[in-house]
């Protein structure tokens, strides 16, 4: 082992209290300890408990649950998630990128940090609501692009820049009535999409419904914006499936829980945790591969530790 400032030999100088050799150097008497093989992302946690800690994260399993099975203090797992994120997060930039698509289905699904937005009585953009905008493809189920923000024109527009880039050729759009879709799109994609939007109207709750009960919708109307969508593909079916699938399998997504994010980098991380591994890992059963295979990205369905490193 030599000394990163002298590029000297060193000697031996005990063991920390994790057991890692440390070392002192002979000129300068600055003490270091040996690298950390086998360690994700520099931490004291083993690699193959820090995987099985995000496999638990990804099937929505709590933080304090994980705390209590892995005997792993819950400071330790969301460091780890935020490590992870950060690394999903770049692996979908770098891989998709300019994507042949035929359909997309854009939609936005309601989140918070640390509270409700009525409660918020700070300036702090990082409390509050919070949005997830999510664009998927309907055939091959690939998330194109997503976003955290909130249900603002400005955010609206930086989620359809991400979309710009993730996809490639002439394609036909579909998203809710939310008004700043239209400015959005028409700036970033421009007339190379066949652009509708599917707007319900819901009624108000009856008597004999609860507090969280559904809303009735009263009217659906598929309503093209410009080129030539097709009517029988003016869906958001799919989309929605999605945000089901993000409620089931991110915990702090879960309604009528204390499970929600308390710090915003935290939502941050599980949604890109999840979304690079909805793509690179999980078999979805409709097209029995993972939707990476079957946009043409991948050549196999990934494991946890080939999706980190």
């Amino acid at each position: 082992m030599t000394c990163h400032n002298c590029q000297t030999q060193c000697k031996k100088f005990g063991k920390d209290r994790k057991g890692s050799q440390r070392f002192r150097c002979r000129q300068c008497s600055k003490t270091f300890t040996e690298p950390h093989n086998g360690h994700f992302a520099g931490m004291y946690l083993p690699m193959e408990k820090a995987v099985f800690i995000l496999k638990l994260l990804v099937e929505g399993v709590s933080v304090r649950s994980i705390e209590r099975l892995t005997d792993v203090h819950r400071d330790t797992i969301l460091r780890l998630l935020v490590a992870a994120g950060e690394r999903c997060e770049r692996l979908l930039e770098d891989r998709i990128r300019q994507v042949p698509v035929k359909d997309v289905q854009c939609d936005e699904m309601w989140g918070f940090s640390y509270c409700k937005e009525k409660r918020n009585v700070t300036d702090d953009p990082q409390r509050g609501d919070a949005y997830c905008f999510v664009g998927i493809e309907r055939t091959s189920k690939l998330i194109l692009a997503w976003h955290l923000g909130k249900r603002t024109a400005r955010d609206t527009m930086a989620f359809t820049e991400k979309l710009d880039g993730a996809t490639a050729g002439k394609f036909q759009i579909t998203t809710d009535g939310f008004a700043p879709y239209v400015d959005a799109i028409h700036t970033c994609l421009g007339t190379r999409v066949d652009f509708a939007q599917l707007i319900k109207v819901y009624g108000a709750s009856g008597e004999d419904e609860h507090r969280y009960s559904p809303a009735r919708v009263l009217e659906v109307t598929a309503k093209p914006v410009w080129g030539q969508p097709d009517p029988k593909r003016i869906c958001t079916s799919h989309v929605e499936c999605q945000n089901l699938t993000m409620r089931m399998a991110i915990r702090r997504l879960t309604r009528l829980t204390n499970a929600f994010s308390k710090k915003w980098e935290n939502l941050r991380a599980a949604l890109a945790l999840h979304f690079a591994w909805f793509n690179f890992c999980r078999r979805h059963s409709t097209i029995r591969c993972t939707p990476a295979m079957e946009a043409g990205l991948t050549d196999h369905i990934w494991t946890m530790e080939e999706m980190l490193n």
